[in-house]
């Protein structure tokens, strides 16, 4: 059908074609009788996807592809829109009175109006025709006005109300959360219709703001029946066979290092040093591709998912928890299959030699990262303390014995003196009550602990080197009281406990990535392609006023240009904003079938191999290197043809999932912190501003928050908005506001269902 399609197009993109009708066009191409009707099929489809188009004289010819484009509208709340051209960078500015009725993310065909020459800016269209509607189903607060009811979405950018007639309400009351099916779609000025087909609660009771967020994106929350049961169905066993065919490696010590809280434990680590005086690494991921095979229910189930999601008060798993949280789980002291990569590192941290093997493993000891921050912490002061003695010549020193005592001692007069005991120095404090379980259950494993620590500081130097970019983003850390509902907000703590991971996984992904890529194997790399020159100009344009310029050609820019501006702002008030707004000049990574390297890690190969249970893409490639290993590397033509294949398909359904499960995530986060505000009313804090727009200025604070201040509500005076320097200048007095100033406000509004924190600012 696809080969038809191509002989077809290629036809009338000839210079000496002109219009025919289906019968001639069929009879010129040879189409057998019995194939016309599938012909003329595949040429009634491309007149639906606005391809070819039929003249009045019923003849075919090519669309006008300058003129005519294909895309995906993205509304903004403001009312305008801008249409992503299939294929193509382009995106195309629809003003309201041209949108034609098209709803946010509604496939549509628009014709170019007018054409700026201003590279900088978009050219402007008008939608002619919607090819295909994003959604039928919308959820929303349902209003009852007696006689009738509407829906407000709580898709702000939907871009209408949708209509209820009271025959329609299906029991809503006023102000619960509803699920609508939309029977007629909004024309002429008139409103959509709908009806109510799923009640979800009240709007303020709680998780319906979370099952909200399910319905909305139609999320597959539970897993159908068959799913459940083929993965019921798995045992773990570990046969003689087995062991013939995988490497053993239980004798190693190794470790997980996760969240407390964590269930799916898919990476385990191990770190020696060798006879030449290199480190050797092995980053051991769970062969979950042992257990989802190709075609089966579950892993049918994971391409559609794509991925697991995680929201405030629960996962939505791209596996069930049979797997992601059982058989393929790295669990400490359980036998466990594995793919291991095991690389030989030198004191430079360039990775000599590596081997990928299927072994198995059993996991040591499970840790935490808040345990193995507090281990490198209390290594760290034993370490200085032990110089500090050695320059004082006090071998008698009273802090230095005490910390000895306590990985000598677990007697209980130890615990009870440790109560009073606080050690100091410049880098760390103990407190020893606190620390002594985990020094006492960690103390067999600090030799380990410090190869790990010595060697993860080596390759993030060297990436440093590379130009690998450190945005400093801080996460948002949410509490959650039993019922769901948010108590605090605030910054998520990273430790090098997390950097350790961080870098382990980093060179263990380039590692497999530059293997397949010069066997030429079918593969899925995670691109990540270099910002465009105009943004990084615009950049610029902004950072300039704070101090700061990337440095680049017209045409080219290497990451270390970003790292350097990166380096020279960090621990400086502005860090956080010139972070934000160096992220929001890079492009969005995702999968692709063809390697195009790495902008943000400045690496040339680079893939997602280390979390299968919970991604798509790391299963699929899982499946090519196992494959690839049984095989000897030695994979049949029809092979290569079909994983490549699969690959380019998975890369951009995986991809698609990513971007809903990104939104999920963000919507999740941006609703629980309106939920947080909602007490926080009247309150007055500090913020510094992160955006200026033509509408107000966005101000985060402290805790992560960002609320936004509107023009009305900055003081008295009146302000004018320069675009070019993303700067406010007061009429009156020439006060100037630029990204990244301090400024003192008071919260005026907190809304869930806008996802929404109001701010004003404080004269």
């Amino acid at each position: 059908m696809e080969e038809n399609r191509k002989i077809i197009l290629d036809f009338m993109s000839n210079e000496k074609y002109v219009p025919m009708k289906a019968k001639e066009l069929a009879f010129i191409l040879g189409v057998p009788k019995e194939k016309y009707t599938e012909f003329h099929q595949i040429l009634k489809e491309l007149e639906i996807e606005c391809k070819v188009e039929l003249t009045k004289k019923g003849k075919y010819m090519l669309v006008d592809s300058s003129i005519y484009k294909v895309g995906i509208l993205t509304l903004n709340q403001k009312g305008f829109g801008f249409v992503k051209v299939e294929d193509s960078v382009d995106e195309i500015f629809i003003t309201s009175s041209n949108l034609n009725n098209a709803l946010n993310e509604d496939k549509v065909l628009v014709k170019i109006i007018e054409v700026n020459n201003n590279e900088s800016q978009h050219k402007e269209g008008k939608i002619l025709k919607i090819l295909e509607h994003s959604k039928n189903m919308v959820v929303g607060v349902f209003k009852n006005s007696k006689n009738f009811g509407f829906v407000i979405p709580d898709d702000r950018k939907f871009g209408t109300d949708i209509f209820i007639s009271k025959k329609d309400f299906a029991r809503a009351r006023n102000n619960q959360k509803v699920v609508v099916k939309i029977t007629k779609f909004a024309q002429r000025g008139r409103k959509a219709e709908g009806k109510i087909v799923e009640v979800l609660g009240n709007k303020d009771e709680a998780g319906v703001d979370m099952l909200s967020l399910i319905k909305e994106y139609n999320l597959p929350y539970e897993f159908p029946e068959p799913v459940l049961e083929e993965a019921r169905a798995l045992k773990m066993t570990i046969t003689e066979d087995d062991l013939k065919k995988r490497l053993d490696l239980r004798n190693k010590e190794m470790f997980t290092i996760d969240g407390e809280d964590a269930k799916d434990l898919d990476d385990a680590v191990c770190v020696e040093i060798n006879d030449s005086g290199n480190f050797v690494l092995g980053v051991h991921i769970a062969d979950v591709s042992n257990y989802v095979k190709e075609n089966s229910q579950l892993d049918r189930e994971a391409i559609l998912r794509g991925t697991s999601i995680y929201m405030m008060d629960r996962v939505i798993p791209m596996l069930p928890k049979e797997l992601s949280n059982g058989i393929c789980s790295l669990n400490e002291g359980q036998d466990r299959f594995a793919l291991s990569v095991i690389m030989e590192i030198n004191s430079k941290g360039q990775v000599i030699s590596s081997d990928i093997h299927k072994s198995i493993i059993r996991v040591t000891k499970r840790m935490s990262y808040n345990g193995v921050h507090k281990i490198l912490e209390y290594l760290k002061l034993k370490e200085n303390l032990r110089k500090k003695e050695k320059a004082e010549n006090a071998s008698n020193s009273k802090n230095f014995a005490y910390i000895e005592n306590i990985e000598k001692n677990n007697n209980e007069m130890m615990k009870e003196t440790i109560d009073s005991v606080e050690i100091k120095n410049s880098d760390a404090t103990i407190k020893c009550k606190e620390e002594f379980k985990i020094i006492k259950e960690y103390e067999q494993y600090f030799n380990s602990l410090k190869l790990m620590s010595d060697l993860a500081m080596i390759l993030k130097k060297k990436r440093e080197k590379d130009g690998s970019l450190d945005l400093d983003i801080p996460e948002s850390k949410i509490i959650l009281d039993e019922n769901g509902v948010a108590i605090d907000v605030k910054k998520y703590e990273i430790t090098f406990a997390n950097e350790i991971i961080e870098q382990f996984m980093l060179i263990a992904n380039e590692t497999v990535a530059e293997k397949f890529f010069w066997l030429e194997a079918p593969f899925i790399y995670r691109v990540h392609p270099a910002p465009d020159m105009e943004k990084v100009r615009e950049l610029n344009t902004f950072i300039w006023n704070l101090g700061y310029r990337i440095k680049a050609n017209k045409d080219n820019i290497h990451p270390k240009a970003f790292a350097e501006v990166l380096e020279e702002v960090k621990g400086k008030p502005e860090e956080r904003v010139v972070s934000n707004l160096i992220l929001r000049t890079l492009k969005v990574a995702q999968y692709e079938s063809e390697n195009r390297g790495h902008f943000g890690i400045a690496s040339k190969y680079y893939c997602h191999f280390t979390s299968p249970i919970r991604r798509y893409p790391d299963l699929f490639i899982h499946r090519i290197i196992s494959r690839y290993l049984e095989k000897g590397y030695n994979i049949s033509d029809d092979e290569l043809e079909k994983y490549s294949d699969e690959a380019t398909k998975y890369a951009r359904t995986s991809s698609e999932r990513e971007k809903v499960a990104q939104k999920v995530e963000r919507d999740s986060v941006d609703i629980k912190k309106a939920e947080y505000m909602q007490s926080k009313v009247g309150e007055e804090y500090e913020g510094i501003i992160s955006n200026i727009t033509s509408f107000g200025v966005f101000v985060e604070l402290e805790s992560t928050v960002e609320g936004l201040i509107r023009f009305e509500n900055l003081g008295e005076e009146y302000f004018i908005y320069d675009e070019e320097h993303k700067q406010l200048i007061g009429e009156n007095s020439g006060e100037l506001f630029n990204i990244g100033d301090k400024m003192r406000i008071r919260v005026i509004e907190a809304n869930k269902e806008m996802r929404r924190v109001s701010f004003c600012r404080v004269v």
